[in-house]
């Protein structure tokens, strides 16, 4: 794929005619340029529905701002991209760093002339009284439009729970924030998080040299590869990726993957042998010291379960549809367990073990305070069934399970967005409606 320059997107203005500012309408507002706003702006314009994208930073700003230096996806480029442009130049199987999916939304925006403004945050969108539509005030002055789709996803801003106090005396970051190992203070590190954040910050400061403790909570933790298969496709193969909610108890379980040199199976007993102390969930902390919860074997054996199952799923898949993929019996082989898996430690002596920096990798909290409508629940959650917020008007878009389990992949939004779109166009149909008998024809496609 060729690399345009960076895109320079129109900035918005408001249109000055005598002495009053007129407001500028438009049918759909789109809040945020990333994949999610950019999957819908195709979907839209199929439609042939005008609107608006709105982004308060860059195209695809939290891949460039948002992730570490070495990221790279935890998808192979045949699967984590939009059905119709390629990631050109690369293998099929190959993982892409943060840049390259960067450059691939912009190139994408490009390709579909996506009405894309930078530089305009919104601050406010709340409902017009006494007519449809909503009035949105920006940083580069207020709009008018019919309906409103927060595009901004689920992951906004950094949490780092409030265990260990800011006058501890130690460094504490978000994993949002981190970089590479020499932005760090020299010194050990404590990873708080076995997601696939934490178990690769953990493992690239590990082999950077450091000493590293890794606190490590609930996980799923499936094969890289299987049988010659990305565990993607197993899990396309499998039906998995269509689940429509999670099982019941697993809503804080994360999955530890991992696309980095050149994608393997993210195994803790690894980590450990290669010299990360692992811990449990990290408890509490009193007078510099961190303690931890017993559930370090529990929850290794948790990750085991779910990894051994989808083998078993796989192999079962292999029997029945007859499949001539190649044997992998070494998969189902297991390091021994180090010995902080069998005596694992309850806690850790900041100062004594010399850590210097914590680097919560522990998720993040949604921010929709500029949303002044009826649509969230005590907690601030959206209210919504796949995206179609009880709120007339108003649509959510790159939410964690919006549809799927895939919803918060660059595939999986693709077709959430194409749901929403094909949601706006049947409201427009109806609200065209003039009083004569019969069918409203997009409606009743």
């Amino acid at each position: 794929m060729a690399h345009c320059k960076p895109v320079a997107w129109p900035a918005s203005a408001a249109v000055l005619e005598g002495n009053l500012m007129s407001v500028e309408k438009i049918d759909t507002v789109i809040v945020g340029a990333g994949q999610a706003g950019i999957a819908l702006s195709e979907h839209l314009g199929h439609h042939t529905i005008p609107h608006l994208l709105l982004e308060k930073d860059r195209v695809a700003e939290a891949w460039r701002s948002g992730r570490w230096d070495a990221l790279v996806t935890n998808g192979p480029v045949w699967h984590d991209r939009f059905p119709n442009l390629e990631f050109e130049g690369d293998a099929p199987d190959a993982f892409v760093t943060k840049d390259r999916v960067a450059a691939y939304l912009e190139d994408y925006a490009r390709m579909i002339d996506a009405p894309i403004r930078t530089g305009v945050e919104v601050i406010q969108a709340k409902r017009l009284i006494g007519e449809p539509g909503f009035r949105l005030e920006t940083s580069q002055g207020p709009l008018e439009a019919k309906r409103v789709v927060a595009a901004t996803g689920a992951f906004q801003h950094p949490v780092i729970p409030p265990i260990v106090p800011e006058t501890a005396g130690i460094t504490q970051i978000h994993s949002y924030h981190y970089r590479n190992p020499e932005q760090l203070a020299e010194g050990a590190v404590l990873v708080v998080g076995s997601g696939s954040s934490g178990a690769q910050i953990a493992d690239e400061l590990n082999r950077a040299g450091r000493r590293v403790f890794l606190s490590v909570g609930p996980h799923d933790r499936p094969p890289r590869r299987y049988r010659g298969r990305d565990f993607v496709w197993w899990l396309g193969v499998l039906g998995l990726w269509d689940m429509a909610a999670m099982e019941p108890g697993t809503e804080h379980v994360t999955i530890a993957v991992s696309g980095a040199y050149g994608g393997h199976t993210m195994d803790f007993r690894r980590l450990a042998h290669e010299g990360v102390t692992l811990a449990g969930m990290t408890a509490g902390f009193a007078d510099g010291t961190i303690t931890f919860a017993p559930d370090l074997q529990k929850n290794v054996a948790a990750g085991d379960a779910n990894y051994l199952g989808m083998l078993d799923a796989a192999d079962a898949y292999v029997t029945r549809m007859g499949l001539d993929l190649p044997q992998d019996r070494k998969a189902r082989e297991m390091l021994p367990d180090p010995a902080c898996l069998t005596t694992p430690i309850t806690q850790l002596k900041l100062a004594e073990e010399g850590i210097d920096t914590l680097i919560w990798a522990t998720g993040y909290r949604r921010d929709y305070d500029w949303l002044e409508v009826d649509a969230f629940d005590a907690d601030g959650a959206p209210i919504h069934q796949r995206g179609v917020s009880r709120e007339p008007g108003v649509y959510f878009l790159g939410l964690p399970w919006q549809s799927r389990r895939g919803s918060t992949f660059i595939w999986g939004v693709w077709h959430d967005a194409k749901f929403i779109a094909d949601q706006i166009a049947i409201q427009r149909a109806y609200a065209e409606y003039d009083g004569d008998a019969g069918i409203v024809r997009s409606a009743a496609e």
